[in-house]
């Protein structure tokens, strides 16, 4: 591999001088660009790198002129560079990215880069509206390599809070000039001015197949071990509450005077821990994570003093250690990530002073989420470095709490605070009000379309969609009022069926909290997956047989053919962790949902948007489609037995032009009038009922599915085409599958017939007796992959 240098830069440094070519292991980009002045692969003289962020802070004022700016650092690599930036400008504003998910702050937006072994950045200033402005953004990488990374924040960025001015600034800028004119045709589309500076610009030549040599490679040596071990002590740095210990939740250059006075406080602490248990040893700082400015002060703050002092950084990137002269990855350690997230991984390199045989003491400082038992536990960073025979000195620093920051700059800039925050949102919609559910079990994100004349006969309706004349979601069935044989009919399939759902609601959430933690957020796709989405709410908060848990609850809508509500999306970027949000569905037939599930927020990522986690949790999988599930049987679930009387009195959703707005979420209407017909609450209490019966099956059930296979094969959809060859329909959409789509084809479409595979089965006893209603005949077949079948009539075009 080789780099060369294209151009000098306002800085006069060569690519030689900045970086040294390194490897790693990582499918999309073998090699790695091991930076001379950044701190974090390699221990570096503090105040080498403080002068590298303020040479580039000089480069990026001769763009700005006069003008105050923001300061944006890429997290994690970035945000001690990006805070040396934004001291040398005075930055009315510096923020670097986060993929903490911080509870007690609030989520801003988010956006997305390509080659990072983690992938979501967010940001959580404290308040909004200290980031969300007009002032020019200046986003601070350690490098560039293609700029997709850098096209993608500013697209992200501009969507949320559009500015007239941006600067992109990095150490290195090693784009092709294929990748310089994408960047510019970007910049012509935007209608913004983006500028970029570097301390130096350069090209990277790879041999061929580099990806498949590197991992073929025999596997690296990581955590020496000595033959002592060495000691291990902690301090607690003094730091005040109401000071930001980074950029996570920005830093005003009005903070500034009080970050430079704790600095100093804290480096004196240290300072006097070092000289009484390590008088005359040299020190290497280490930062974690995010973490990087204040450990890099500290250490300047220790050589200015006299102490010899290094400074470097750990990484989430896995890099190829080889103890060969020349090569910069001499030596390696891999440990357990200290923060909550057990299976990961996290590496150091080198730790050691280059060209001395002089043991330094290592000082990390960490923040308190990552102050946590892995740390110390086998295979946490103390332990690793202490079996190498390093003296590790711990020192924590508290931190700021955001909502004191946010409270004390609210409070110091009233004028600012609701204006600048760049995007007001539709209010959610609750019980009573909108909807018969509580307005705790759910929060809707929905338009109320309840005035508008939106029903139409159910055959004239499904001959317009058939014709394409309209779409399905531009209007709404007359909703099916069943007769009292029916409804008797539902009030024993529930007594019958409830502990069984009350299983699959149990398994199905327990699984979600085992594989995606606590910090979640439901997210029912309206309005078949709103009911489960209460239960699953329901049984979480029970207490029974586990732990208190609330979470949110919300309810958007999804589309067929026309994807997810963006502006709902928009909401839950604004509101949330994009990362916590789980979408839940009642079932899946042949697996439409799913897929349109993923193609929507894939759309809307490309477009600029957060990037939502696209796995559907649904309470039945008879189609094979999802992984989390309570069941993969097709079963009787009693919510779909009916339209809106068992689903909170809501319509299904409505997309249409005529009555949604660009910045409108999708509407619904609610069905006060059938208030006296309404079984939406008796199913939830029925259901919520049976949690303390079942409770001793759930950890078993959650056992077995955990253990098996669960990856989706599709097989129900592949047996949707085999039925839709078999009986010559035109389209795939003419075809239910299961129990839950059959029933709606029968409450709204106009059916043509219905398949079942035993005639007399239990689980579709209603749809027997809706088919007798209906005049639509049913039709035995014993091979049917599912319980039964709903065929759509093919209307006359």
């Amino acid at each position: 591999m080789g780099l060369s240098s294209l151009e000098a830069s306002g800085a006069g440094l060569s690519i030689a001088e900045l970086v040294r070519p390194g490897l790693r292991r990582n499918p999309r980009r073998a090699h790695l660009l091991v930076s001379t002045v950044l701190g974090k692969h390699l221990p570096t003289d503090p105040r080498v790198v403080i002068g590298a962020g303020e040479r580039l802070g000089d480069l990026v004022r001769e763009q700005l002129g006069a003008r105050a700016a923001v300061v944006l650092g890429f997290a994690e690599t970035a945000t001690g560079l990006g805070h040396c930036v934004a001291a040398r400008l005075d930055a009315a504003c510096y923020l670097h990215s986060t993929r903490r998910h911080e509870p007690r702050a609030t989520t801003l937006t988010g956006f997305e880069e390509g080659h990072s072994h983690a992938t979501s950045h967010l940001l959580q200033p404290a308040p909004g509206e200290i980031f969300a402005n007009d002032l020019p953004l200046v986003l601070v990488d350690d490098e560039i390599s293609t700029g997709d990374t850098a096209i993608d924040a500013v697209r992200a960025l501009h969507a949320f809070a559009p500015r007239a001015h941006y600067v992109l600034a990095s150490l290195v800028d090693m784009r092709t000039a294929a990748d310089r004119d994408k960047f510019e045709k970007f910049a012509a589309e935007l209608g913004a001015r983006i500028d970029t500076v570097c301390l130096a610009a350069g090209r990277t030549d790879l041999p061929d197949g580099l990806v498949e040599s590197v991992a073929a490679l025999p596997d690296p040596e990581l955590n020496p071990t000595a033959a002592q071990r060495g000691s291990f002590g902690r301090c607690e740095l003094p730091w005040p509450a109401d000071v930001p210990e980074g950029g996570r939740h920005g830093v005003l250059n009005t903070d500034v005077p009080a970050f430079d006075v704790a600095v100093k406080a804290a480096a004196d602490a240290v300072q006097a821990r070092l000289s009484a248990e390590f008088p005359g040893r040299p020190v290497i700082v280490l930062g974690h994570e995010e973490l990087m400015y204040l450990p890099l002060r500290l250490a300047a703050e220790l050589a200015d003093g006299g102490i010899p002092t290094r400074f470097q950084t750990t990484t989430r990137s896995p890099a190829y250690v080889l103890d060969e002269p020349g090569y910069p990855l001499r030596r390696g350690f891999r440990f357990t990530a200290p923060e909550p997230d057990p299976a990961a991984q996290r590496y150091l390199y080198n730790a050691q002073l280059p060209d001395s045989d002089e043991a330094p003491v290592l000082l990390l400082v960490l923040d308190p989420p990552a102050d946590t038992a892995e740390l110390l536990a086998p295979g946490g960073l103390v332990d690793v470095l202490t079996a190498s025979g390093a003296d590790v000195l711990l020192a924590v620093a508290p931190g700021a709490d955001p909502r004191v920051l946010h409270e004390n700059r609210t409070a110091a800039t009233p004028s600012r605070v609701p204006a600048a925050v760049g995007r007001t949102f539709p209010e959610a919609l609750h019980g009573p009000d909108f909807g018969s559910y509580a307005a705790e079990e759910v929060s809707w994100l929905l338009k109320d379309l309840s005035g508008a004349d939106l029903e139409a006969d159910v055959a004239e309706r499904e001959r317009r969609i058939q014709a394409g004349v309209a779409h399905y979601a531009e209007s709404l069935p007359v909703e099916y009022q069943p007769d009292a044989e029916y409804r008797e009919l539902f009030d024993r399939v529930l007594a019958d069926s409830a502990e069984r759902l009350a299983v699959a609601v149990a398994t199905v959430s327990e699984l979600v909290v085992a594989e995606r933690g606590e910090d979640i957020v439901l997210v029912s796709l309206a309005r078949a997956g709103t009911p489960v989405g209460v239960l699953m709410r329901r049984w979480l908060a029970s207490g029974v047989g586990r732990p208190v848990l609330t979470v949110p609850h919300y309810a958007v809508s999804i589309v067929r053919d026309r994807g997810i509500d963006a502006v709902a999306l928009d909401y839950l970027a604004h509101h949330h962790d994009p990362s916590s949000i789980v979408f839940v569905d009642g079932w899946t037939g042949k697996g439409a949902i799913t897929r349109e599930l993923t193609e929507a927020l894939d759309t809307y990522h490309a477009a600029g948007g957060a990037r939502f986690n696209d796995e559907l949790v649904v309470l039945a999988d008879p189609g094979n489609s999802v992984r989390t599930y309570g069941t993969r049987d097709d079963f009787l679930i009693a919510s779909a037995c009916l339209n809106s009387t068992v689903s909170g009195l809501v319509s299904r959703t409505v997309l249409n032009e005529t009555l949604i707005g660009p910045r409108d979420f999708h509407g619904a209407k609610f069905y006060r009038e059938l208030a006296d017909a309404d079984v939406s609450n008796q199913l939830l209490d029925a259901v919520t009922a049976a949690f303390p019966v079942v409770a001793d099956q759930v950890p078993d059930a959650v056992a077995a599915i955990r253990d098996s296979d669960r990856t989706p094969d599709w097989s129900g959809w592949a047996s949707v085409e085999r039925v839709r060859a078999e009986y010559g329909v035109a389209s795939v959409n003419f075809v239910k599958p299961g129990v839950g789509e059959t029933t709606r084809v029968l409450l709204r479409r106009v059916p043509w017939r219905v398949l079942v595979r035993e005639a007399d089965a239990p689980e579709h006893a209603h749809i027997r007796l809706l088919a007798a209603a209906r005049d639509v005949p049913v039709e035995v077949v014993p091979d049917l992959a599912y319980s039964c079948m709903g065929l759509i009539k093919e209307l006359d075009q």
